[in-house]
């Protein structure tokens, strides 16, 4: 090897070294074959006067199958507006706070697109202690980036579905499922409008001490919010933020934000993370929809 191109490559090692922002290619990372087959399926669950509702199934990356509910409302006319509706840590796409926001936004027009997380829900193995920093933390790390493959694929599933509008796709997601939207929304533009509650960025926080370490900000690079945020201009961004969050800090809710570009918004409420009020932050997220999807 030649003195000049040992150099270059010497030059090329230091400088990726030097910003971990830069030392995974964390652009390409989400990529995948869109020809591989999603084998989906749907099957009938609920019929009513106002809406159909519908259990799906269908292949993910990684040979995941994925599973979901579809509600499609009978006031409107085809094809549909579709919000995705995403839950938090340790629950399901049934949980309390979901089923009201999803008949919320069936009520007033929007298809609901309701997926389990990875190993969570009907997708549930053995579940280990959630963290980022404790020993189960490459398991962690792998149910957020799973799952924004899994949400890619959802989208490729609305786009097969003829009584839907792949063109006015929505997402909302709560706490966990606010943060990896961030960075779902952040790669995939064919979602239009990203609504996120109760979620943050500058994850490598979560060390403490060990925060500023090369090493903390690695292991975080490819889920981490503030490395895609940016991505998501300039389509309408709305942020929902409880201002006593005991789960994500304000300051995190506020560094994500930060990074964020135009056109964006904030909305803080007096509350916690698990006593925001239901019908005001869905009823903001509704606002938002109805102005820009």
């Amino acid at each position: 090897m030649g003195i000049i191109t040992f150099l270059l490559l010497l030059a090329f090692t230091f400088f990726y070294a030097s910003d971990t922002s830069k030392a995974f290619p964390i652009d390409e990372y989400y990529a995948y074959d869109q020809a591989i087959p999603l084998k989906d399926s749907l099957s009938l669950l609920k019929d009513t006067t106002d809406f159909k509702l519908y259990h799906i199934s269908y292949q993910s990356v990684h040979q995941k199958k994925v599973s979901g509910l579809l509600s499609l409302p009978k006031i409107s006319p085809s094809p549909l507006p579709v919000v995705i509706l995403m839950h938090g840590l340790g629950d399901n796409k049934n949980v309390d706070y979901v089923a009201y926001g999803n008949d919320l936004f069936l009520k007033n027009g929007y298809a609901v697109l309701r997926i389990d997380f990875s190993e969570h829900g009907e997708r549930k193995g053995d579940f280990h202690d959630f963290s980022l920093t404790g020993k189960y933390k490459y398991w962690s790390r792998d149910i957020i980036s799973q799952t924004v493959f899994d949400l890619r694929r959802a989208v490729d599933f609305i786009e097969t579905r003829e009584e839907l509008d792949a063109q006015r796709i929505g997402y909302y997601g709560i706490s966990l499922g606010g943060i990896t939207g961030t960075i779902f929304c952040g790669i995939d533009n064919r979602i239009k409008v990203p609504i996120v509650a109760l979620a943050g960025g500058q994850l490598n926080l979560l060390y403490e001490k060990e925060a500023l370490t090369k090493e903390a900000k690695d292991f975080v690079s490819i889920i981490e919010p503030l490395n895609f945020v940016k991505k998501i201009a300039p389509r309408p961004f709305l942020m929902l933020n409880a201002k006593n969050d005991e789960i994500v800090p304000p300051l995190m809710s506020t560094l994500l934000f930060n990074e964020a570009q135009e056109p964006k918004e904030i909305i803080w409420y007096d509350a916690k993370h698990r006593d925001a009020p239901l019908d005001i932050i869905y009823g903001d997220g509704l606002n938002w929809f109805k102005k820009y999807l």
